[in-house]
C-alpha cells in the first residue's frame, strides 16, 4: 500500500503524523512510504531520517495526496486539504467532526474513508489513540494556566505553590478521566491546592487511592460547582463525550462569581468546549479575556511539545496503521471491532452516531459500512 504523510498547515502545529519508526516499520512490512519535505521538523525529524527509513520525500502536498492510498495525519484536514482527498482513500487522523460541519460536509462529499483517531477504542473501553495526547494535554494544561495567572498575562498574579505564609493557588479541575487525572498530578506536583470534580463515585475512590489525599475529590453537582466557582484561581474543563460535542459546564453568567483575573483552561474546546464563553486559540495567541476571566482554548495543546506529543502518538497509532496497510481498511476493522468504532465516513456516508446526533445527519451502521 502507498501510505502518504503531509506537514501539518494548522497554525502552530509541529506535530507530524507519521515518525521515521513508523515509516521503518510499514517499510520493512512491503508498503511504500511518502513524506512531504519537512513534515517532520516540527517535531526534530529530518528528511534524511525518513530516507534512512526507507521513506520517499515528496516535494508538495498534492504529490503526497495524490498518490497516497492511505493518508496518516495528526489534527484534521483543513479546506485546502480536504480538495485533495478523493474516493477509495483512507484518511487516518483526529477529526473532531461534532463541532465542525464545514468539515463534516466536505468529507462526505470527497468520498473518502476516514477513520478518526479520537473514537477508536479498546477492550477497556477506553480510546488508545485519544489517551496519549489527553495525557499530554492534561499536563500541560495547569502549566499554561500557570503562565495566564502571571499579572503580566492579565491574570490574578497568584503563584501556583505559593510561599511559606501564603496559600498555594486553588485549582479545580472538572473531569476524573485522563485529562483531568493528569492535570491534578501536575497542579499538585506544582503546589496547588487541588480539587477534582467527577459524577463517578467509582473514579473518585480510585483517584482518591491514586492521590493518597494529595488532592480533593467531590461528586459532581450544578450546587457543587457553584460552591467551588468563587474559591478557583484555575479552572481546568476536561469532559469528554466520545466524538461528541463537549458539555457546556459553565455559562457567561457563572463568571461573575469568579475571582477577577482567574483563568480557565478548556481542554475540551477540540469537541466544541465546555465553557460557553470559550471559542478556539492558538499557541500563538493563546489567551483572551471575557469579563476579567482569562481563557486559554487552544485547540492544539499537544502541539507545544510536538517532540514528546509526536513520540507518544506514534508509539499508539503504529499497530493501527500497520493494520490498514497490511489488510486494507475493510478487513483491519472486520477483524478488529475497536478499530472499526473509529470510522466516521465511508463514501458519502456518515458512520458516527454522535457526530450524526450533533449534526442532525442520518448515519449508516459502521458494520453496513463494511459491506457498502
Amino acid at each position: 500500500m502507498h501510505i502518504g504523510c503531509p506537514r501539518e498547515i494548522k497554525p502552530q502545529e509541529f506535530r507530524v503524523g507519521l515518525t521515521p519508526d513508523a515509516a521503518r516499520e510499514a517499510a520493512a512490512h512491503g508498503h511504500a512510504v511518502l513524506v512531504e519535505t519537512g513534515a517532520g521538523l516540527g517535531a526534530g525529524f529530518e528528511d534524511a531520517d525518513y530516507i534512512a527509513a526507507g521513506a520517499e520525500i515528496a516535494a508538495t502536498a498534492e504529490d503526497v495526496f495524490a498518490r497516497a492510498e492511505l493518508v496518516v495525519k495528526v489534527k484534521e484536514p483543513l479546506a485546502e486539504e480536504r480538495r485533495r482527498l478523493r474516493e477509495g482513500q483512507v484518511l487516518f487522523t483526529y477529526l473532531h467532526l461534532a463541532p465542525d460541519p464545514a468539515q463534516t460536509r466536505d468529507l462526505l462529499d470527497s468520498g473518502v474513508t476516514a477513520i478518526a483517531y479520537e473514537t477508536v477504542t479498546d477492550d477497556r473501553g477506553g480510546l488508545p489513540l485519544l489517551a496519549p495526547m489527553s495525557e499530554v494535554a492534561g499536563r500541560l494544561a495547569p502549566q499554561m494556566g500557570a503562565w495566564a495567572l502571571q499579572k503580566a498575562n492579565g491574570g490574578r498574579g497568584v503563584l501556583m505553590g505559593g510561599v511559606p505564609g501564603v496559600g498555594p493557588a486553588e485549582v479545580l479541575v472538572i473531569g476524573g478521566g485522563v485529562v483531568g487525572t493528569h492535570a491534578a498530578r501536575i497542579a499538585a506536583g506544582m503546589g496547588a491546592h487541588v480539587t477534582v470534580l467527577d459524577k463517578s463515585l467509582p473514579r473518585l475512590r480510585q483517584l482518591d487511592e491514586i492521590f493518597d489525599g494529595r488532592v480533593t475529590t467531590r461528586h459532581s453537582s450544578e450546587a457543587t460547582l457553584a460552591a467551588l466557582l468563587d474559591r478557583a484561581d484555575m479552572i481546568v474543563g476536561a469532559v469528554l463525550i466520545p466524538g461528541a460535542t463537549a458539555p457546556r459546564l459553565l455559562s457567561r453568567a457563572d463568571l461573575a462569581r469568579m475571582k477577577p483575573g482567574a483563568v480557565l483552561v478548556d481542554v475540551a474546546i477540540d469537541q466544541g468546549g465546555c465553557f460557553e464563553t470559550s471559542r478556539p486559540t492558538t499557541h500563538e495567541a493563546p489567551v483572551f479575556s471575557v469579563d476579567g476571566i482569562q481563557h486559554y482554548c487552544v485547540a492544539n495543546m499537544p502541539g507545544a511539545v510536538p517532540r514528546t506529543a509526536t513520540l507518544a502518538l506514534g508509539n499508539a497509532t503504529m499497530p493501527f496503521l500497520l493494520a490498514l496497510a497490511d489488510k486494507g481498511w475493510r478487513q483491519a476493522c472486520t477483524d478488529d471491532p475497536h478499530l472499526l468504532a473509529g470510522l466516521n465516513v465511508h463514501a458519502g456516508q456518515l458512520t458516527c452516531y454522535a457526530v450524526g446526533k450533533a449534526q442532525d445527519i442520518d448515519v449508516l451502521s459502521p458494520q453496513l459500512a463494511l459491506t457498502a
